[in-house]
């Protein structure tokens, strides 16, 4: 075929805008400062190079150079949104990501390095200034991409420091302070709300990071505190130092009471409370927000979780004794529901789940998936209150993000086993697959996980199955994430009890993935492709598509070297697979079979002894057949 033609100016419409959005970010003030500064000097220098193609008289390309200037545009927006979460992101989550980040950041540059690649200069109608200069910046990428930012292990070992000891040597913190660039009130404030935001809008957020970095927080603003009082502080605060009392961070005291807040919450406009305190303002009649004046879009009160751990830890550290809330939801008994403010809470989420308003949809969607992941009760409470319909209804939302937010809220309210069967009555399990089949990355994985929780149920195993989750199971199992593959495994092992599913799954073509992931022990799914395979290998079909992928080596391979329970499987298997079969019997015995039988014979799981006997019985058969 002959090179086709193609007009250049939205293409290169398209890169200019990148690199001005790319320039105009702000500077980094983190601990991938060097990396973020690097990226965004080298892409400026990519800009003559487009305007010079965009202003030259030649109005068509070749499609090689197109091909990489699209390429390059797929890059430049990876670089633009990995710079972007760099400067809005947490600076202590950074700190603690430093090696996954260095990661993501050579990543970026190896695709920006391999489209420049795929740019000719020699036969562009540039300026030979202009070619140096591209040149030079694609020498310099291609440099980067082999040489990745070297590890910080002085900040390594004083974070290590910081967590573990209960009281680090100050100089210490005050690096870290210095590093982290959380050197004034101002800063320790911005970190605290960027940690909050993160927790509410990743529901899965881990509940020991989260505690990590608050920690941190807590212990590198008591130092900012203590060495420098009167930086940033109000002037409430500058009047308490000169005494021995511990100073309260502003932050920490309830715009209303001034007062320390023991159970602070958020309102509609963002701004936090002390509960009782904003609960008595609304309980008058106001509809606004005390600090700001706004108008509140509504009146649910959400747990400022993020404050409260830093007050607490705050309290311990200073000696001083939070006073315990007014009916704390600690006093009382669990599964009754959660406490009327939660009621009155939750309510007003189910009502912006039914507003026709997307954006309120989405936010009482991931609200919602909080709560139920964060107690038992909270879990009675929102089923209670109708929330799953509803929450059924969003699985077909447009909105990726919302689509999200419902699977996996309805996920964490499936751990309540009476949620189980009202969750499948509501209709659920048709829509949960379609989010496996077309949803985004995070959402497949979370539908997988939602099937396997309802699966428990052995009723559930055959609507599930008749439902079609098994094919999009066996693509997550083979295109996922390592943590989507994880999801698909555990969820297609549970489902193949039911004899039905183990057919669907054979005939569904599973089978091949999985004897492949058997051949890989480098991706982390051995021991889940073994336990489905032994299951399997109980039928018929299973047995004889098990024996076309030729997994016998592997087989004697794990039973040779890999864990007990993984030995147990491999012997599972090949017993069924030998049973009836010279052929197989045969192989294995080349294969050295024997040998490994006899000691998993003598030194394996009681199962694994009995199926490796059973096995060295028939290899016993075949020889005085033979003979």
């Amino acid at each position: 075929m002959g090179s086709r033609e193609y007009t250049q100016e939205p293409i290169l419409n398209q890169l200019g805008e990148s690199i001005r959005a790319i320039s105009g970010l702000p500077e980094c003030r983190t601990v991938a400062k060097k990396m973020y500064s690097n990226l965004v000097r080298r892409i400026k220098l990519l800009s003559p190079l487009f305007e010079e193609l965009k202003d030259g008289d030649e109005d068509l390309l070749q499609d090689g150079i197109v091909k990489g200037l699209e390429l390059l545009t797929v890059a430049l927006h990876s670089a633009f949104e990995l710079l972007k979460s760099i400067h809005e992101g947490s600076k202590i989550l950074q700190a603690l990501q430093l090696e996954q980040i260095s990661i993501k950041f050579h990543q970026v540059t190896e695709q920006i390095e391999e489209a420049l690649c795929q740019v000719s200069y020699t036969t562009l109608d540039i300026t030979d200034e202009v070619k140096e200069q591209i040149e030079l910046v694609h020498t310099q990428f291609k440099r980067a991409k082999g040489r990745p930012d070297s590890p910080d292990l002085q900040l390594e070992m004083d974070l290590a420091i910081a967590m573990k000891e209960r009281n680090p040597d100050p100089s210490i913190l005050r690096s870290l302070s210095e590093k982290l660039y959380l050197r004034t009130l101002h800063d320790l404030k911005r970190e605290s709300l960027s940690i909050h935001e993160m927790v509410i809008a990743h529901g899965g957020f881990p509940e020991e990071r989260f505690e990590t970095m608050s920690y941190l927080l807590k212990k590198i603003k008591d130092c900012v505190i203590t060495e420098n009082p009167e930086f940033d502080a109000p002037e409430s605060d500058k009047s308490l130092v000169k005494h021995r009392t511990p100073v309260i961070p502003d932050d920490f005291r309830c715009p209303i009471s001034l007062e320390l807040m023991k159970d602070p919450v958020i309102v509609s406009t963002g701004q936090t409370y002390e509960r009782s305190c904003i609960q008595k303002w609304l309980d008058a009649g106001h509809k606004t927000c005390p600090k700001t004046q706004q108008t509140l879009l509504h009146t649910a009160l959400t747990p400022n979780y993020v404050l409260k751990s830093l007050i607490a830890l705050w309290c311990e550290s200073n000696g001083v004794e939070l006073p315990k809330s007014q009916g704390s939801s600690r006093h009382k008994r669990s599964g009754a529901g959660g406490s009327e403010c939660d009621r009155a809470a939750i309510n007003v989420l189910l009502q912006k789940l039914t507003n026709s308003n997307p954006e309120e949809q989405r936010a009482a969607a991931g609200e919602l998936r909080l709560l139920a992941k964060r107690n038992a009760d909270n879990r009675v409470c929102i089923a209670e209150a109708g929330a799953i319909p509803l929450l059924v209804e969003l699985l077909s939302s447009p909105d990726s993000r919302t689509q999200e937010h419902a699977v996996t809220a309805l996920l964490n309210l499936s751990i309540n086993e009476a949620n189980k069967g009202t969750i499948v009555s509501a209709g659920a399990i048709p829509d949960i697959v379609d989010v496996l089949k077309n949803g985004s990355m995070e959402a497949r994985e979370n539908a997988a996980a939602t099937l396997f929780s309802l699966s428990v149920v052995d009723e559930n195993k055959v609507i599930i199955g008749a439902a079609g989750a098994i094919p999009a199971l066996i693509d997550l199992l083979c295109h996922g994430t390592p943590r989507g593959k994880k999801d698909a495994a555990t969820a297609i092992f549970n489902l193949s009890i039911y004899q039905g599913n183990k057919v669907r799954a054979v005939r569904s073509g599973i089978v091949p993935p999985l004897v492949r992931l058997l051949k890989d022990p480098g991706g982390g799914m051995v021991d889940e492709a073994l336990a489905i395979l032994a299951i399997l290998a109980s039928h018929p079909e299973g047995k004889i598509a098990i024996g076309q992928a030729d997994p016998v080596p592997v087989l004697v391979e794990v039973i040779r070297t890999s864990s007990p329970r993984n030995r147990e499987n491999a012997a599972a298997i090949l017993w069924s697979l030998c049973t009836g079969d010279v052929q197989c019997l045969k192989l294995a015995k080349g294969l050295g079979a024997e040998e490994v039988l006899k000691e998993l014979s003598e030194n394996g799981t009681d199962r694994a002894k009995r199926k490796a006997s059973s096995v060295l019985e028939l290899l016993q058969r075949i020889q005085v057949v033979d003979s």
